[in-house]
C-alpha cells in the first residue's frame, strides 16, 4: 500500500490539474527587480539537432556523427501503423485530451492508491515537453511542482501547434535507445533501414522502447522486445488502428535486427577520423545533418576488421603468450593487445580502411594516428637512400657484429632478431633477411639526415633522429604516415597524401564541401623505387614476409617489409599491392614485450595477407590486377642476371635456384663496379672509430 505523503502528494496532483493552466511553464527570470520572459517557452517545438550521415565510397551508410543521432523526417513519410503503434501504447487518448489526459491520471491515481501496477499517465504531448526541454522542465524530478509546469506546458503546447505538428516533434525526439533519438534514427540503426520502409512488426518493437530503451533492446533482450511487442500489437488491434489478423501474423515474426547497428561495415574509428577532418574543413557536422561522402571502402573494411580479430586472437593463442586474452582482459578492465590496420589507394590518397583498434567503444584511442617504433619497417626508405647514392643492390655488405662510438654513452652494438651474423651479403639479400648491421651501414654511408629528410618529404612528420639506430626503426613514427612513404614504392617515386572525404552536403543537399585531389608528388627518383618494389616483392615471396605471400593468391602481386622492434613490444607489416597500401601494428598500448619471439613475419603479416586475400576474394577490386603489372620498369635502368649469393654475374656454376634479375641506374651495373668500395670490408667486421 502506497504511503501518506504519496497520496497526498497524488490528491494535490488531482486538485492541481484544474489550476494547471495558471501556472507558469517555466521559472521567470528577474533583471533589475523586474521579471524577463524566457527566450524559449517550455511548449514551443524547436528544432532538434541533427546528426550528420557518413557514407562510403559506394553510397552506403557507414557512420553517423553528432551528439545525439538523429535524423528528423515528416509525419507524412511514415507508415501510419509506425504513429499508431506509439500512440496505442503511449497515449490511447492522444486525439481527445488537450495535452493532458485526466482519466489517464485518475486511473494512474487510483492505481497508486490501491497498489495496483499501472503505467503512467504523461501522455505525449507532455513526454515532448520535457524531451524537447530537459533544461525546463527535468523529467527526472519527481515533484508536484514540475509535473503541474510541465502539465501547463502541455496545454499551451496543444493550443499552438495541431495534433500532427505534435505526433511529429515527439517522434523525431524520443530517445529510443544507444544514443539514437527518432523512429528514423532507431530505424536505420535498429533495422538498416528508413523509418519509411518499416513493418508492421518493427513498428512495434520500436514502439516498445520509450518505456525503457535498455530493458527492452532488441539488439540484447530479443525475447523480452518481442513479448512487449506482442503486447503493443494487440493494443493496435484492440484500439482498431490494425485487425485481430494483421496483429496475430505481425506476432509470428522473429525480432531480427541489423549486425554492425546497421551499417554496411563497422567503422568507427574511420568515423571519427572523418569528424576530425570535417572539423578541420570547418564543418560543424556534429549537430548540422549533413551528409559527409567518404573514401571508405565497406568490403576493404570488413576485410580489415575481420582479420585484425581473428589475427590477434591467434596471437593470444600461441604458446609463450603470457598476457591476458581480450576476453578475459575486458573483464578484468586490463590492459590487451592491441593492433591498427589503415589501407590506401595509392594513386589517389582515398584511405579504403582504417582499424585504430580492436574495440572502439573499450577504447576509442585510434591507434593509427599513434606513435610506434617502425621497427625495420623503416629500412626500405633508408635503401632507397643509398640506391639513390649509387650504392647498387648487389654491392656486398657484410652482416657482422658492428661497434659504434655515441656521445657521451657506451658504443652502440646491434644485432639481428634471431641473435646471428651471416657475413657478406648483397645489399638486395640483406633486404629480404632484414640484416640489421647493413642497414644501419647504409644509413651511416649515406648519412642518417639524409634519410631523415627522405622521410619528411615522404610524408612522415615525427622527427626521426639522426642516430644510427634510427636506420633500424628506433624512431617512433604513425601507421598511416608509415603507409603514406609507402605510397611512393607504389607510385614509381611519388607520394600521395592520405584523404578522407570527397564531399559534404547541407541538409538541403547544396554542396557545402568538396575535397580537392590528392596530387603525386615526385620524391624518390622512379627507378630507384622500381628498385625497392622489386626488393620487397623478395621480401613477400621468400623472405621475412612471407607469410603474407602465401595468404594472398599467387596471382596478385604483393610486396613489403616487415617490423619487430628489439623488444619484440611492436611488429608491423606494410605491404603493397597494384591496387593498395596498406600497414598492420600489433601491440600493447603501453610498450611491453608481445611475447618471445614475436616478429613482423609471424604475426603482422599474415594478418596483412588474409586482409587482402578477403578483400579480392569478396569482389572489392573491379579487376584483379594483372600479374605482371609491375614488371615493366622505368627508363633509365639496366638489367643483368646475376648470382644471389656472389652478387656478380651469373655464369655457368651459378645453381638455377640462386639466378635472379637484378636492376641497375645507369653507371652502377656490374661492368662498372671493379673497384667496388663495399667488397673491401667484405670478410671482417665494420667497425667505427
Amino acid at each position: 500500500m502506497t504511503s501518506i505523503r504519496g497520496k497526498i502528494v497524488l490528491a494535490g496532483l488531482v486538485a492541481g490539474l484544474s489550476f494547471a493552466p495558471i501556472l507558469p511553464a517555466q521559472n521567470s527570470v528577474r533583471v533589475g527587480g523586474q521579471a524577463q520572459p524566457p527566450e524559449v517557452e517550455a511548449w514551443q517545438i524547436v528544432p532538434s539537432p541533427q546528426s550528420s550521415l557518413v557514407f562510403g565510397r559506394d553510397g552506403s551508410l557507414v557512420g553517423e556523427i553528432g551528439r545525439q543521432f538523429r535524423t528528423s523526417v515528416s509525419l507524412k513519410v511514415m507508415p501510419r501503423y509506425v504513429q499508431h503503434a506509439f500512440i496505442a501504447v503511449e497515449d490511447q487518448r492522444f486525439y481527445q485530451h488537450d495535452g493532458v489526459d485526466l482519466i489517464g491520471v485518475a486511473s494512474a491515481i487510483k492505481g497508486k492508491l490501491f497498489g495496483q501496477r499501472r503505467g503512467g499517465a504523461s501522455t505525449i504531448t507532455q513526454q515532448l515537453v520535457g524531451n524537447m526541454h530537459p533544461d525546463i522542465i527535468d523529467r527526472r524530478d519527481l515533484s508536484l511542482s514540475r509535473k503541474l509546469r510541465e502539465q501547463s506546458a502541455a496545454r499551451e503546447m496543444e493550443k499552438h501547434y495541431t495534433k500532427d505538428q505534435i505526433l511529429e516533434a515527439y517522434l523525431n525526439q524520443v530517445d529510443l535507445g544507444h544514443g539514437w533519438f527518432g523512429v528514423e534514427a532507431a530505424s536505420r540503426h535498429y533495422f538498416a533501414k528508413s523509418a519509411s520502409r518499416l513493418s508492421l512488426a518493427e513498428a512495434a518493437t520500436l514502439a516498445a522502447l520509450p518505456k525503457s530503451p535498455n530493458l527492452y533492446d532488441p539488439t540484447r533482450f530479443a525475447a523480452r522486445a518481442k513479448a512487449r511487442r506482442d503486447l503493443i500489437l494487440g493494443l493496435m488491434a484492440d484500439q482498431g488502428y490494425i485487425t485481430h489478423d494483421a496483429a496475430e501474423k505481425a506476432r509470428g515474426e522473429a525480432v531480427v535486427t541489423a549486425p554492425d547497428a546497421g551499417m554496411s561495415a563497422p567503422a568507427q574509428y574511420f568515423v571519427d577520423a572523418v569528424r576530425q577532418a570535417a572539423q578541420r574543413a570547418g564543418i560543424p557536422v556534429a549537430n548540422g545533418g549533413y551528409h559527409i561522402y567518404t573514401t571508405l571502402d565497406p568490403v576493404l573494411q570488413r576485410a580489415a576488421v575481420v582479420a585484425l580479430a581473428e589475427g590477434t586472437a591467434k596471437v593470444e593463442a600461441r604458446p609463450g603468450y603470457r598476457h591476458l586474452s581480450y576476453a578475459a582482459a575486458m573483464k578484468a578492465q586490463s590492459p590487451y593487445l592491441q593492433g591498427a590496420i589503415v589501407a590506401m589507394d595509392p594513386s589517389t590518397g582515398d584511405v579504403r580502411a582504417l582499424v585504430g583498434g580492436r574495440n572502439y567503444a573499450a577504447s576509442p584511442f585510434d591507434r593509427v594516428f599513434a606513435l610506434r617504433q617502425p621497427g625495420s619497417a623503416i629500412k626500405p626508405l633508408v635503401y632507397a637512400a643509398a640506391l639513390a647514392d649509387s650504392i647498387p643492390p648487389n654491392a656486398i655488405v657484410a652482416d657482422t657484429a658492428l661497434s659504434i662510438p655515441m656521445p657521451g654513452g657506451p658504443n652502440y652494438q646491434p644485432g639481428n632478431a634471431d641473435g646471428q651474423f651471416l657475413g657478406p651479403m648483397t645489399v638486395h639479400e640483406a633486404l629480404v633477411r632484414s640484416r640489421n648491421p647493413v642497414a644501419i651501414q647504409l644509413g651511416m654511408r649515406v648519412g642518417m639526415d639524409t634519410i631523415a629528410a627522405l622521410a619528411q618529404r615522404l610524408g612522415i612528420t615525427s622527427p626521426i633522429a639522426p642516430v644510427p639506430s634510427s636506420a633500424i626503426g628506433a624512431s617512433a613514427v604513425r601507421p598511416l604516415e608509415l603507409v603514406t612513404a609507402y605510397t611512393a614504392f607504389a607510385n614509381l617515386g611519388s607520394v600521395v597524401q592520405p584523404r578522407l572525404i570527397t564531399r559534404i552536403e547541407d541538409p538541403t543537399g547544396r554542396p557545402a564541401y568538396a575535397a580537392p585531389p590528392a596530387p603525386l608528388t615526385p620524391v624518390i627518383d622512379p627507378r630507384v623505387a622500381f628498385i625497392v618494389r622489386r626488393m620487397m616483392q623478395d621480401v613477400a615471396d621468400r623472405g621475412t614476409g612471407a607469410a603474407a605471400r602465401q595468404a594472398v593468391p599467387s596471382a596478385i602481386p604483393i610486396a613489403g617489409k616487415t617490423g619487430t622492434t628489439n623488444d619484440n613490444a611492436d611488429v608491423w607489416f606494410v605491404g603493397l599491392t597494384p591496387d593498395l597500401v596498406g600497414g598492420v601494428w600489433l601491440g600493447f598500448d603501453q610498450p611491453t614485450t608481445i611475447a618471445p619471439g614475436a616478429a613482423g613475419g609471424s604475426l603482422a603479416a599474415p594478418i596483412w595477407g588474409h586482409m587482402i586475400a578477403r578483400y579480392y576474394g569478396a569482389g572489392g577490386a573491379v579487376t584483379l590486377p594483372a600479374a605482371n603489372v609491375w614488371s615493366v620498369p622505368p627508363p633509365g635502368l639496366i638489367y643483368a642476371e646475376l648470382d644471389r649469393e656472389t652478387g656478380s654475374l651469373a655464369d655457368s656454376t651459378t645453381a638455377p635456384d640462386h639466378r635472379y634479375i637484378e636492376f641497375f641506374l645507369l653507371g652502377t651495373e656490374p661492368a662498372a663496379l671493379k673497384n667496388d668500395p663495399w667488397r673491401m670490408p667484405q670478410f671482417g667486421p665494420l667497425v667505427f672509430f
